[in-house]
């Protein structure tokens, strides 16, 4: 179980489709009152693209760095919060943007929740892996924002259960694990079925891979129907890149494609949400795609 580490996947095009939905999330929900951000898988924090993971896998350089070379000679009007996504990586690679040469340091889930800890808000952080534990537990402890920010080394799913409802009574809850167990997919649905009793009016962000596997091609149908069961709002967003199918080389070598979309499903989005990744996801499918299947689906209901 503890095979899988994010750091081969930093920054890939999954990456730049959940940041970027954290990041609007994230924006909004920080300008009222006290928030407490939950963060179930959260990974080390903070990665590097020039690191042997990042470079083993190079799934960066179809993600993030494929987008930062698009925009070297992309026209205006890049939408939004692709601009927000931008700056943040600015901020942390001086000097960096446009050039994809020069962007080193990559920011995890834990890292762009940071960012937004003003006044009451709180970060709670989940990591079951001993070595991401330990890298996230020291990221997080060099940005020397003290007891608004708690790491702890436990199941995400089980810990999310205590902390619902929060004292603030508003939540944003990030929930995105491996999906390597085929368990994972059934943890999601059960958490999510937990957490809307406990707490509906919470925001949920669910990231989930879309490959042909079963359980994968229910796990939205299933927060759908668990989102209009609460009679609670939802959207869900999803990235293709590329087609699926196995390729072969002339030598008759098969070559899997690897990852081809993802998608983030929300539970009770912001009402801005749904504006901003429609002008967002046709820029990022023009930059990211790799062939003719690329395309981006936008729905929502409730």
């Amino acid at each position: 179980m503890f095979s899988y580490r994010h750091a081969f996947h930093a920054g890939n095009h999954a990456d730049v489709l959940k940041h970027i939905t954290l990041l609007a999330l994230l924006k909004y929900l920080t300008q009222k009152q006290a928030l407490t951000v939950i963060d179930t898988h959260a990974g080390a924090g903070l990665y590097r693209l020039d690191g042997d993971y990042s470079q083993t896998s190079g799934e960066a350089d179809q993600g993030v760095l494929r987008l930062v070379q698009a925009l070297q000679s992309a026209p205006d009007g890049i939408a939004p919060v692709i601009q927000d996504y931008l700056d943040l990586l600015g901020e942390l690679n001086p000097g960096a943007a446009p050039s994809p040469d020069r962007l080193k340091v990559y920011p995890g889930s834990p890292y762009i929740a940071s960012r937004f800890l003003q006044g009451r808000h709180k970060l709670k952080l989940y990591e079951l892996h001993p070595t991401d534990f330990r890298a996230l537990s020291g990221n997080m402890a060099q940005l020397e924002l003290g007891r608004s920010i708690s790491c702890e080394l436990q199941d995400g799913f089980e810990s999310l259960k205590p902390l619902l409802p929060p004292p603030s009574r508003r939540a944003l809850v990030m929930c995105d694990p491996s999906y390597e167990l085929k368990s994972d997919y059934a943890q999601v649905t059960e958490a999510m079925a937990d957490a809307l009793k406990r707490f509906a009016t919470g925001t949920y962000a669910i990231w989930y891979p879309v490959i042909p596997r079963p359980e994968a091609h229910e796990l939205p149908k299933k927060l759908k129907t668990l989102a209009t069961r609460a009679g609670r709002p939802w959207l869900d967003a999803t990235l293709t890149v590329k087609g699926s199918k196995l390729q072969k080389t002339v030598e008759g070598q098969v070559i899997r494609p690897g990852l081809p979309a993802s998608g983030m499903f929300v539970i009770n989005p912001p009402f801005t949400l749904h504006e901003q990744l429609k002008a967002a996801l046709p820029q990022l499918v023009d930059w990211l795609g790799q062939d003719r299947n690329a395309a981006y689906a936008l729905t929502r209901g409730g």
